[in-house]
Protein backbone atom coordinates (compact mmCIF):
# COMPACT_ATOMS: atom_id res chain seq x y z
CA UNK A 1 0.00 0.00 0.00
CA UNK A 2 1.21 3.46 -0.94
CA UNK A 3 0.34 6.60 1.00
CA UNK A 4 -0.48 9.53 -1.27
CA UNK A 5 -0.46 13.02 0.29
CA UNK A 6 -2.11 15.59 -1.97
CA UNK A 7 -1.52 19.35 -1.73
CA UNK A 8 -4.09 21.65 -3.38
CA UNK A 9 -3.38 24.87 -5.24
CA UNK A 10 -4.58 28.42 -4.61
CA UNK A 11 -7.42 28.64 -2.11
CA UNK A 12 -6.15 25.53 -0.40
CA UNK A 13 -9.33 23.48 -0.52
CA UNK A 14 -8.80 19.75 -0.11
CA UNK A 15 -12.01 19.27 -2.08
CA UNK A 16 -9.97 19.85 -5.26
CA UNK A 17 -8.69 16.27 -4.97
CA UNK A 18 -12.11 14.77 -4.15
CA UNK A 19 -12.50 12.92 -7.46
CA UNK A 20 -8.97 11.47 -7.39
CA UNK A 21 -8.79 10.34 -3.75
CA UNK A 22 -11.54 7.68 -4.08
CA UNK A 23 -9.85 6.21 -7.16
CA UNK A 24 -6.59 5.82 -5.25
CA UNK A 25 -8.43 4.30 -2.28
CA UNK A 26 -10.33 1.88 -4.52
CA UNK A 27 -6.96 0.67 -5.79
CA UNK A 28 -6.03 -0.24 -2.20
CA UNK A 29 -3.94 2.75 -1.22
CA UNK A 30 -4.16 5.46 1.41
CA UNK A 31 -4.85 8.95 0.07
CA UNK A 32 -5.00 12.11 2.17
CA UNK A 33 -5.85 15.51 0.69
CA UNK A 34 -4.60 18.37 2.87
CA UNK A 35 -6.79 21.41 3.49
CA UNK A 36 -4.80 24.65 3.63
CA UNK A 37 -5.96 28.06 4.94
CA UNK A 38 -5.68 29.84 1.61
CA UNK A 39 -7.92 32.70 2.74
CA UNK A 40 -5.93 33.39 5.92
CA UNK A 41 -3.72 36.44 5.45
CA UNK A 42 -1.62 35.31 8.39
CA UNK A 43 -0.67 32.00 6.78
CA UNK A 44 2.27 31.61 4.41
CA UNK A 45 4.53 28.82 3.25
CA UNK A 46 5.76 27.90 6.78
CA UNK A 47 2.17 27.35 7.93
CA UNK A 48 1.30 25.40 4.78
CA UNK A 49 4.36 23.23 5.25
CA UNK A 50 3.49 22.52 8.88
CA UNK A 51 -0.04 21.45 7.96
CA UNK A 52 1.22 19.05 5.28
CA UNK A 53 3.79 17.63 7.69
CA UNK A 54 1.04 17.18 10.28
CA UNK A 55 -0.99 15.26 7.69
CA UNK A 56 1.99 13.00 6.98
CA UNK A 57 2.55 12.41 10.67
CA UNK A 58 4.68 9.34 11.37
CA UNK A 59 4.16 7.91 7.90
CA UNK A 60 7.25 7.19 5.86
CA UNK A 61 7.89 6.54 2.20
CA UNK A 62 4.99 8.69 1.01
CA UNK A 63 4.22 9.96 -2.47
CA UNK A 64 3.66 13.70 -2.38
CA UNK A 65 1.51 15.34 -5.06
CA UNK A 66 1.31 19.11 -5.45
CA UNK A 67 -1.07 21.10 -7.66
CA UNK A 68 -0.30 24.59 -9.01
CA UNK A 69 0.63 26.89 -6.06
CA UNK A 70 1.24 23.72 -4.03
CA UNK A 71 4.53 23.44 -5.90
CA UNK A 72 5.96 26.05 -3.54
CA UNK A 73 5.10 23.99 -0.47
CA UNK A 74 6.37 20.72 -1.90
CA UNK A 75 10.17 21.17 -1.60
CA UNK A 76 9.80 22.47 1.96
CA UNK A 77 7.89 19.34 2.93
CA UNK A 78 10.35 17.05 1.14
CA UNK A 79 13.19 18.51 3.20
CA UNK A 80 11.50 17.44 6.45
CA UNK A 81 9.59 14.24 5.66
CA UNK A 82 10.25 10.81 4.23
CA UNK A 83 9.04 11.29 0.66
CA UNK A 84 9.64 8.50 -1.85
CA UNK A 85 8.42 10.41 -4.88
CA UNK A 86 7.25 13.91 -5.72
CA UNK A 87 4.69 14.60 -8.44
CA UNK A 88 4.12 18.21 -9.53
CA UNK A 89 0.78 18.71 -11.30
CA UNK A 90 0.37 21.86 -13.41
CA UNK A 91 2.61 23.30 -10.74
CA UNK A 92 4.48 26.47 -10.02
CA UNK A 93 8.07 25.25 -9.86
CA UNK A 94 10.04 27.55 -7.54
CA UNK A 95 13.68 28.45 -7.63
CA UNK A 96 15.44 28.38 -4.23
CA UNK A 97 14.62 31.54 -2.27
CA UNK A 98 11.87 32.66 -4.65
CA UNK A 99 8.47 33.93 -3.55
CA UNK A 100 5.25 32.96 -5.31
CA UNK A 101 4.69 36.65 -5.97
CA UNK A 102 7.97 36.96 -7.88
CA UNK A 103 7.51 33.71 -9.80
CA UNK A 104 5.13 35.17 -12.38
CA UNK A 105 7.59 37.75 -13.72
CA UNK A 106 10.65 35.56 -13.19
CA UNK A 107 9.21 32.84 -15.42
CA UNK A 108 7.63 35.03 -18.09
CA UNK A 109 4.23 33.53 -17.31
CA UNK A 110 1.99 36.32 -18.59
CA UNK A 111 3.67 36.53 -21.98
CA UNK A 112 3.29 32.76 -22.34
CA UNK A 113 -0.37 32.91 -21.33
CA UNK A 114 -1.13 35.70 -23.81
CA UNK A 115 0.73 33.96 -26.61
CA UNK A 116 -1.24 30.76 -26.02
CA UNK A 117 -4.53 32.68 -26.01
CA UNK A 118 -3.67 34.33 -29.34
CA UNK A 119 -2.54 31.06 -30.90
CA UNK A 120 -5.59 29.09 -29.76
CA UNK A 121 -8.33 31.67 -30.22
CA UNK A 122 -9.63 32.29 -26.71
CA UNK A 123 -9.79 35.57 -24.82
CA UNK A 124 -6.66 36.99 -23.17
CA UNK A 125 -8.90 38.63 -20.55
CA UNK A 126 -8.80 36.51 -17.42
CA UNK A 127 -12.01 34.71 -16.57
CA UNK A 128 -12.51 31.59 -14.44
CA UNK A 129 -14.69 30.01 -17.10
CA UNK A 130 -12.10 30.48 -19.82
CA UNK A 131 -8.97 29.65 -17.87
CA UNK A 132 -10.06 27.18 -15.19
CA UNK A 133 -13.47 25.67 -15.90
CA UNK A 134 -13.49 25.34 -19.69
CA UNK A 135 -13.09 21.54 -19.56
CA UNK A 136 -14.46 20.75 -16.09
CA UNK A 137 -17.85 18.97 -16.31
CA UNK A 138 -20.61 21.40 -15.23
CA UNK A 139 -21.86 19.11 -12.48
CA UNK A 140 -18.38 18.93 -10.93
CA UNK A 141 -17.96 22.70 -11.22
CA UNK A 142 -21.30 23.18 -9.45
CA UNK A 143 -20.33 20.66 -6.78
CA UNK A 144 -17.20 22.65 -6.02
CA UNK A 145 -18.80 26.08 -5.67
CA UNK A 146 -19.36 25.87 -1.88
CA UNK A 147 -15.69 25.00 -1.35
CA UNK A 148 -14.16 27.89 -3.25
CA UNK A 149 -12.22 30.54 -1.37
CA UNK A 150 -9.75 33.21 -2.45
CA UNK A 151 -6.03 32.96 -1.88
CA UNK A 152 -4.95 35.71 0.53
CA UNK A 153 -1.83 37.74 -0.16
CA UNK A 154 0.44 36.40 2.57
CA UNK A 155 1.69 33.34 0.73
CA UNK A 156 2.77 35.36 -2.30
CA UNK A 157 5.27 37.30 -0.18
CA UNK A 158 6.47 34.16 1.59
CA UNK A 159 9.97 32.94 0.70
CA UNK A 160 10.40 29.35 -0.45
CA UNK A 161 13.31 28.80 1.89
CA UNK A 162 15.24 25.90 0.41
CA UNK A 163 18.67 25.67 -1.20
CA UNK A 164 18.18 22.94 -3.78
CA UNK A 165 15.53 20.56 -5.00
CA UNK A 166 15.40 17.32 -3.00
CA UNK A 167 17.31 14.37 -4.36
CA UNK A 168 14.25 12.17 -4.81
CA UNK A 169 12.45 10.92 -7.92
CA UNK A 170 10.43 13.86 -9.22
CA UNK A 171 7.83 13.90 -11.97
CA UNK A 172 6.03 16.79 -13.64
CA UNK A 173 2.52 16.21 -14.97
CA UNK A 174 1.02 18.83 -17.28
CA UNK A 175 -2.45 19.20 -18.74
CA UNK A 176 -2.40 19.43 -22.52
CA UNK A 177 -5.30 21.91 -22.47
CA UNK A 178 -4.06 24.04 -19.56
CA UNK A 179 -4.75 27.66 -20.47
CA UNK A 180 -3.48 29.18 -17.23
CA UNK A 181 -0.06 27.50 -17.40
CA UNK A 182 0.17 26.60 -21.11
CA UNK A 183 1.83 23.26 -21.70
CA UNK A 184 4.80 24.64 -23.66
CA UNK A 185 5.42 27.08 -20.80
CA UNK A 186 5.33 24.24 -18.26
CA UNK A 187 7.71 22.23 -20.41
CA UNK A 188 10.19 25.10 -20.55
CA UNK A 189 10.11 25.82 -16.82
CA UNK A 190 10.42 22.14 -15.88
CA UNK A 191 13.44 21.76 -18.13
CA UNK A 192 15.09 24.97 -16.95
CA UNK A 193 14.52 24.46 -13.25
CA UNK A 194 14.46 20.69 -12.81
CA UNK A 195 15.98 19.26 -15.97
CA UNK A 196 12.77 17.25 -16.41
CA UNK A 197 10.54 16.71 -19.43
CA UNK A 198 6.95 16.79 -18.22
CA UNK A 199 4.48 14.03 -18.91
CA UNK A 200 1.36 15.36 -20.63
CA UNK A 201 -2.21 14.07 -20.34
CA UNK A 202 -5.60 15.39 -21.45
CA UNK A 203 -7.05 18.16 -19.32
CA UNK A 204 -6.76 21.79 -18.34
CA UNK A 205 -5.38 23.55 -15.28
CA UNK A 206 -7.81 21.88 -12.86
CA UNK A 207 -6.58 18.51 -14.02
CA UNK A 208 -7.90 16.52 -11.06
CA UNK A 209 -11.42 17.74 -11.82
CA UNK A 210 -11.27 17.65 -15.61
CA UNK A 211 -9.56 14.26 -15.86
CA UNK A 212 -9.51 12.54 -12.44
CA UNK A 213 -9.17 9.06 -13.94
CA UNK A 214 -6.20 10.17 -15.99
CA UNK A 215 -4.51 11.65 -12.91
CA UNK A 216 -5.21 8.56 -10.80
CA UNK A 217 -3.96 6.21 -13.50
CA UNK A 218 -0.79 8.27 -13.78
CA UNK A 219 -0.20 8.08 -10.03
CA UNK A 220 -0.91 4.34 -10.04
CA UNK A 221 1.28 3.58 -13.05
CA UNK A 222 3.36 0.40 -12.76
Amino acid sequence: MTTFILIPGAGGTAWYWSHVVPLLQEAGHEAVAVDLPGDDDGAGLPEYTRLVLDAIGERSDVVLIAQSLGGFTAPLVCARASVRELVLVNAMIPAPGETPGAWWDNTGWDAARLAAAAANGYSPEFDDGIYFLHDVPPDIAAEGEPYQRPEAGAVFASVCDFTEWPDIPTLVLAGKADRFFPVDFQQRIARERLGIDPDVIAGGHLLALANPRGVADYLLRG
